[in-house]
């Protein structure tokens, strides 16, 4: 048994995603045996943040400054916003480093069961960001799960009014995939979302 200190660091670390009780022991035992190498960095980082990092008030990415480093960049399109559901899928894009327009980040998706509506996940503020902008384009980026392509359809309704274009990401085939290893759903949405060649 350990001390109540101890147990209550391993209950914490339980809660990340990812970690269950035994990898958060793990962990835990881990930071302990290094205090000066990990446990001390960590606790010090996580001040740091816990004191700067804010949510920006424009996307919902996460930074230091408000408005976030993306929305304050002059060499970002303003009339092209990507609509993920969580900073995680914002910071994927950008590693791609294929979009070079602005983001909104939802907050999760539209869930009856738990209580997760349009207010929770800030669809006016998105619906105010695009009334800003006649020309904008919304690339709605949201998972190929029952509740985002829900949230993507019920988020399209919202905006057609605006008349901003509405796209989304394409669905299908990865690159280096091999049609033998793919699920039904991927050659579905593969075949579905066919276009013309050449």
């Amino acid at each position: 048994m350990a001390a109540a200190p101890i147990e209550e660091l391993v209950r914490l670390l339980a809660k990340l995603p990812g970690l269950g009780p035994r990898s958060a022991r793990r962990a835990a035992l881990a930071l302990l045996r290094r205090p000066d190498t990990l446990l001390a960095p960590l606790l010090a980082a996580l001040e740091v943040c816990a004191r700067n990092v804010r949510r920006c008030s424009v996307c919902g990415n996460l930074d230091t400054t408000d408005p976030c480093a993306i929305c304050a960049d002059p060499d970002r399109d303003p009339d092209l916003v990507l609509v993920v559901e969580q900073v995680e899928d914002l910071w994927a894009m950008e590693r791609a480093g294929a979009f070079r327009g602005r983001y909104h980040v939802l907050g999760g998706t539209l869930s009856a069961l738990d209580a997760v509506g349009p207010e929770e996940l800030g669809v006016e503020r998105l619906l105010r960001r695009v009334a800003e902008r006649p020309r904008i384009e919304v690339v709605l980026a949201l998972s190929a799960t029952v509740a985002g392509q829900t949230t993507a359809h019920y988020l399209a309704e919202r905006l057609k009014p605006t008349g901003a274009r509405i796209t989304r990401l394409g669905y299908g085939l990865p690159v280096g995939g091999e049609l033998n290893y793919l699920d039904e759903g991927t050659l579905a949405a593969a075949l579905a979302g066919r276009r013309p060649v050449g």
